[in-house]
């Protein structure tokens, strides 16, 4: 049965600063609009279970884990013994009750009519269920998940006070490397109060800057303990940390929601503590090993070198670098005698040709003509007289000799 806006709206009141009603009335209201709910079906866990001998009504406590809410349920003696002997404290319930307002206390209240426990079945059924959701929100992807660093300067642990848990961790770790600092959270890791207080411990080791991973540690249990750490909002509080989370819950086959959602899921607390910090031996050793592998890589660098240098000293080049000079000297030397040789060669053909082309020169000048006696006769213009029609009577002309010129004068003879 649930109240329409119609009726809300029936249930407002004019009230103002200069007219307000008295608290008496607001609880009077609430009263009023609590009695309209009718009957509800509320899920919840037993903190506190009250049967008194001879009385006729049992009072529980019902808690939410997820929200620390609780409230106070009454019923009749006879609806809680039809479950008295499977229903104790910290069993989750199912209550078919009708909620009731105390109006002297402003209390809310629950009347159960029905009780039903919450079977294992039912509990893995909507585990499953929450599962399921959660994966299609992509909280469960490998892509989103962070790497650990390789040598936390702080580790953040979340665990139950002096637990086995808490030992296995510390001890372990520190075996590993003694230097390792822990800042430690002590919590309930199960009952009613573990989700609230765990989410509260994460959140403020994820708020340390110097925290550099955060493990959350318990040991095993049966399913019905294990339930805080598959608590919806404790798994969207670790899904929200910027530092990587590592969940070591219970054992081997144990496998809460908080194993999926964290970056790094460890069997054991112990394994946990193997995954956060390195091996101190391993990594001495490891560095060992690097350090002869260093030194075998350098010695044999270093060898190679050696050799290559005895090799090239061992060259003839080397051992006696002036005998290049040498043989390139005589190199030298033949390459100079053989272009003197052939530049005198060259100069004496061209010296015998010169000579051969001055002689046909010579042989062929009209100097040599005139020096065996003959002349050259030019008129007075200097042209040259190349017969005798070319000569007039008493022309003067110029003859011209070996040994120079004199003047002619022409005389024309009559043909025999």
């Amino acid at each position: 049965m649930s109240v329409g806006a119609d009726s809300l709206g029936r249930m407002a009141l004019n009230t103002s600063a200069d007219a307000p009603i008295p608290v008496g009335e607001v609880s009077r209201l609430i009263g009023g609009w609590i009695d309209r709910l009718g009957a509800v079906w509320v899920e919840g866990q037993i903190t506190q279970l009250s049967r008194r001998p001879g009385a006729g009504v049992v009072f529980l406590t019902l808690r939410d884990p997820s929200y620390d809410i609780s409230l106070t349920v009454t019923c009749y003696r006879a609806v809680f013994d039809k479950v008295a002997d499977i229903v104790s404290e910290g069993a989750r319930v199912v209550v078919h009750a009708k909620p009731e307002w105390y109006a002297p206390r402003g209390q809310l209240s629950l009347r159960a009519a029905e009780i039903k426990p919450v079977g294992v079945g039912e509990l893995l059924a909507r585990l499953e269920q929450l599962k399921k959701a959660l994966a299609a929100e992509g909280l469960f992807a490998a892509d989103r998940k962070r790497p650990l660093p390789f040598l936390p300067q702080l580790i953040g642990l979340v665990c139950g006070r002096a637990s086995a848990a808490e030992r296995d961790v510390l001890e372990n770790a520190r075996l590993r490397w003694p230097a390792v600092r822990f800042e430690i959270r002590n919590v309930p890791v199960q009952g009613v109060h573990a989700v609230p207080q765990v989410m509260a411990a994460v959140k403020e080791l994820d708020a340390l800057p110097e925290v550099d991973v955060i493990v959350v540690a318990r040991g095993g249990g049966s399913v019905e303990d294990l339930l805080p750490f598959s608590d919806e909002q404790l798994v969207r509080a670790v899904a929200a940390c910027r530092t990587p989370v590592v969940s070591a819950i219970g054992h081997e086959p144990d496998s809460p929601l908080l194993d999926l959602v964290a970056d790094v899921r460890a069997s054991t607390p112990t394994d946990a503590a193997k995954r956060v910090v390195p091996d101190v031996g391993e990594e001495q050793a490891g560095i060992q090993q690097l350090r002869e592998r260093a030194l075998r890589c350098v010695g044999g660098l270093l060898d190679r070198e050696e050799r290559g240098l005895a090799s090239a000293l061992a060259r003839p080049v080397i051992q006696r670098p002036h005998r290049m000079i040498d043989e390139r000297e005589e190199q030298v030397a033949a390459a100079l005698e053989r272009g003197r040789r052939t530049l005198g060669h060259l100069l004496d053909r061209a010296d015998s040709e010169l000579a051969h082309t001055l002689a046909r020169v010579v042989a062929l000048s009209p100097a040599a003509t005139l020096r065996r006696g003959y002349a050259v006769l030019q008129h007075a213009d200097g042209s040259v007289v190349h017969s005798p029609e070319d000569v007039v009577a008493d022309e003067e002309l110029r003859a011209r000799v070996a040994e120079g010129e004199f003047a002619v004068r022409a005389v024309v003879t009559p043909p025999a």
